[in-house]
């Protein structure tokens, strides 16, 4: 078979990144102008593809549209998310739209359309196996079609899959997670009963997509969250300050057992819901209450224990499942013909890495020892990590408008050089305490 030309044995990359996400997606953007930087990025799925089973009518970012892949690191990058609505004859109306947030499913075409504009991707292409060539001192990234890139560096972006309890994990019939909500919402809609389990934005869509059309099908619908409240996203801006470069300094230097219970703590400053999605919901139940009692329950306080299927006849079996309310600690049960885990991801390390086991660095807890230059290998400078870092990097490794300073300090590594001068202060607050007496 001849080689491709990436794969030609002369040639060695100086990165190959593998996922393509919008993390390295942005980090594809800002590499290609870089004559001095030589990158291919590798990505399983046919065509960039972002959340489509969460594309819900009116579903926006939670983040401004200056988190785009790389504004924030270059606002002169033609790669903007202003560029793209200029190309696509929207930039005045969305200037009218006086809304910072863009839709999600207008965050993905923008993506999708960076992508285009890349000679550096390729899509189609899954890794199979990493190996290392001692040799060469370079990475050997083996591919689905037989192909093998050989590089120096490694920029992981394989994201965080989605998380299924433990007690849900081969449990049969039809429960779905989240991330395919929209393929299954008609024969959700067909049942008498749906639960959805989760305490997030992605519930919280869900739960007020199925109770706006609760009357039209006549299910009884229940949102179940083991967190004490429905918990709106903190959103003011001095906590906004904690995804500043001063942050991420002062928390990767805390003893690890410390920043493990940060993080902990710290989910409902990224994963909390829209206070204005709160509202809507309220409301929304205040007026179909008006009619009569709403066939639903909302519980929160309540963690899912165990469940069981039980087949039946179409449309479907049920579920049973096993609850508990966490202040009472008083055990129940509920039934529910339809089961949605609204239950989020969780980073798990990619089966490709086997063979370069030796080579990564591992915390106590079994996870990865992300360094502060974001790098997971032995050598400091080897292998580096998008995102799945919130154990050591904090509130600022899933944040998109991170992303792009990520990206400006990876580069800085990779070249020994920063054509994208990264930011070092910009909160006003200070987090660790001062050295000395203050006067």
């Amino acid at each position: 078979m001849p080689a491709h030309p990436d794969t030609a044995v002369a040639r060695v990359h100086d990165v190959v990144g593998i996922g393509l996400g919008p993390f390295n997606l942005g980090l594809a953007c800002l590499a290609e102008p870089l004559t001095e930087l030589d990158g291919v990025f590798l990505e399983s799925k046919p065509d960039f593809e972002w959340h489509a089973g969460m594309f819900l009518d009116g579903a926006h970012l939670q983040t401004p549209f200056l988190s785009d892949l790389v504004t924030l690191a270059d606002p002169t990058s033609p790669y903007s998310f202003l560029n793209y609505l200029k190309e696509a004859g929207r930039l005045y109306s969305f200037y009218i739209r006086e809304n910072f947030y863009p839709l999600r499913t207008e965050y993905n075409d923008y993506c999708r359309w960076a992508a285009g504009k890349l000679s550096s991707v390729r899509f189609g292409r899954t890794v199979t196996a990493v190996t290392y060539e001692e040799a060469d001192e370079v990475y050997s990234v083996h591919t689905d079609r037989g192909e093998t890139y050989r590089a120096r560096h490694l920029v992981l972006g394989t994201g965080t899959p989605p998380y299924v309890p433990e007690c849900c994990a081969g449990l049969g019939g039809d429960l779905i997670h989240n991330s395919r909500y929209l393929e299954a919402k008609a024969a959700l809609q067909a049942k008498e009963s749906i639960t959805i389990v989760g305490s997030g934005q992605s519930a919280a869509e869900i739960y007020h997509d199925l109770l706006s059309e609760i009357d039209t099908h006549r299910y009884w619908l229940n949102w179940v969250t083991r967190s004490p409240r429905f918990f709106p996203l903190e959103y003011t801006k001095l906590t906004l300050e904690m995804t500043s470069p001063e942050y991420v300094d002062y928390f990767h230097a805390l003893p690890e057992d410390t920043r493990y219970r940060l993080e902990r703590e710290q989910k409902p400053l990224f994963k909390g819901i829209d206070a204005e999605l709160i509202n809507q919901i309220f409301d929304l139940l205040y007026q179909k209450n008006l009619g009569g009692q709403v066939p639903t329950r909302l519980m929160a306080n309540t963690a899912l224990h165990s469940a069981r299927y039980e087949p039946g006849a179409p449309p479907g079996g049920t579920y049973t499942l096993g609850l508990r309310q966490e202040e009472q600690g008083r055990d129940f049960s509920l039934a529910t013909q339809g089961l949605v885990l609204a239950t989020g991801y969780r980073y798990r390390t990619p089966e490709f890495l086997a063979p370069v086991a030796d080579r990564l660095r591992l915390d106590g807890h079994g996870r990865f020892d992300v360094a502060r230059n974001y790098s997971v290998d032995t050598t400091g400078r080897g292998i580096f990590l998008q995102n799945g870092g919130a154990h050591t990097h904090s509130v600022t490794s899933p944040d998109l408008g991170m992303g792009p300073y990520r990206n400006a300090y990876i580069i800085g590594e990779l070249l020994g050089r920063s054509p994208y001068p990264v930011e070092k202060a910009i909160a006003f607050q200070e987090f660790a305490a001062p050295e000395g007496t203050i006067a």
